[in-house]
């Protein structure tokens, strides 16, 4: 069998916090704690990761991501700027509900943040940590990013060459994992949103 022609990427999204229990919007504005449910999925993440080696773990530089990244047991954390969460703008702490209240069929994917983020500056931030992970691993190496849905959906549809509006049909939980990989010479998503 051959080698894939490039790195094996882990993606972990972080445990439950209050607001992702609830709903409502935690972008990069806000940075709640975990909670004890959360903390709890986080630990349980590690025994999955234990047998995996990586040579690059990222994580986000909100503390959600780095305390799952803790407790999940994963060494040498970097932190990565570029996989902090989508910045909802006025949108952040708000449900879906809330918004559609004024802006009627609104989702991410389509409707925009006014005052945060665009999808496409999300989509680019997505592109560099990939092309951060494709320069820094050889072939057969892995890495571990540690962060949050919206992001980790938006980066998974960039690793196979979608569009960033394709994150959409990913749903993500909190403390799953994901693996994204290589079929010959085509990037794709070996396993999705796998929760203990």
């Amino acid at each position: 069998m051959s080698s894939p022609p490039g790195p094996l990427v882990v993606l972990v999204r972080h445990g439950e916090t209050e607001w992702s229990r609830d709903g409502r919007h935690t972008g990069s504005r806000s940075d709640p704690p975990l909670t004890e449910v959360g903390r709890a999925a986080a630990r349980a993440l590690a025994p999955r990761l234990a047998g995996r080696q990586f040579a690059l773990v990222l994580t986000s530089p909100l503390q959600r991501a780095g305390e799952t990244a803790r407790l999940a047991g994963l060494d040498g954390v970097e932190v990565e700027p570029d996989l902090r969460e989508w910045d909802y703008g006025e949108y952040e702490g708000l449900t879906t509900a809330q918004i559609r209240e004024h802006a009627p069929g609104w989702t991410i994917w389509t409707g925009g943040c006014p005052g945060g983020e665009t999808i496409e500056q999300v989509a680019a931030r997505a592109d560099s940590v990939i092309g951060r992970v494709r320069a820094a691993l050889g072939p057969e190496q892995a890495a571990a990013l540690v962060a949050h849905g919206h992001i980790l959906r938006v980066l998974a549809s960039r690793w196979v060459g979608a569009p960033p509006q394709a994150g959409g049909w990913l749903a993500l939980d909190t403390a799953s994992l994901s693996d994204l990989g290589w079929e010959r010479e085509a990037a794709v998503v070996s396993h999705w949103n796998l929760t203990a």
